[in-house]
């Protein structure tokens, strides 16, 4: 069963500095209907004005993953990190008994536009750490390529959960499938631009959830990014 969220149905916050589309709920965004799917807790679209960003706050047992689409990112955390995550790298914070960080838009004329995901771990109150991977356009171009695992597959950034995400670039022609665990369910999100999932058409910010598939096809890119996650009930 393939069942469609629209982009325009997702909860969304304007703060001014801050921007952001809310695919489950999260903050002042309620929605008993929409709490998480599987073990995907949040995937937030947040855009980042210049010069603003995220004060130092915590997080404690959650697998919490970055993907920046433009703009630069700048991370600062309690564990001795100071970085930046540029377009095409994916940052992975395991919260484990406690950290603190920040994160920043350092520009001073470019918005930054990521993907705040969280997952929900496996293990509690392990020792907070941090990866990040840079996985080159190539690597994504009209294929799903792994970039976060629990076992750290094929270069992918290592997860304390039961859920592997996968990064795909699709257009034109460029078509990928991959054969799934009909027990496990999988949630697609479209980064930006166009593509058939299963036949099923969507665009930027819209996701495809899917339980009891024993395949995901996706083609009919149109210059499209998407996000793949295989995940445990819970």
């Amino acid at each position: 069963m393939l069942t469609v969220r629209r982009s325009q149905e997702r909860g969304h916050a304007d703060h001014g500095w801050l921007k952001s589309f809310h695919s489950f709920s999260f903050a002042g965004y309620h929605d008993p209907e929409h709490m998480g799917f599987g073990n995907l807790r949040v995937i937030n679209e947040d855009r980042i004005a210049p010069g603003t960003g995220f004060g130092q706050h915590g997080h404690r047992d959650m697998e919490i993953i970055s993907y920046v689409l433009s703009g630069e990112l700048a991370h600062r955390d309690t564990l001795g990190n100071v970085k930046a995550i540029p377009p095409g790298d994916v940052q992975r914070m395991s919260a484990g008994r406690g950290v603190m960080h920040s994160e920043f838009n350092h520009a001073e004329d470019q918005t930054t536009h990521f993907l705040q995901i969280w997952i929900e771990p496996n293990v509690q109150g392990i020792e907070p750490s941090y990866e990040q991977r840079g996985f080159a356009e190539a690597e994504k171009r009209g294929k799903l390529r792994l970039v976060a695992s629990p076992d750290g597959a094929q270069g992918s950034v290592q997860i304390h959960a039961d859920a592997r995400v996968y990064a795909g670039l699709f257009n034109g022609d460029e078509t990928a499938s991959i054969e799934l665990d009909a027990a496990r369910p999988v949630y697609v999100h479209v980064v930006r631009g166009e593509l058939s999932v299963n036949g099923t058409r969507l665009a930027a910010g819209d996701a495809a959830k899917l339980r009891g598939e024993r395949t995901l096809a996706i083609d009919h890119g149109k210059d499209a990014e998407v996000l793949v996650f295989d995940l445990s009930e819970h």
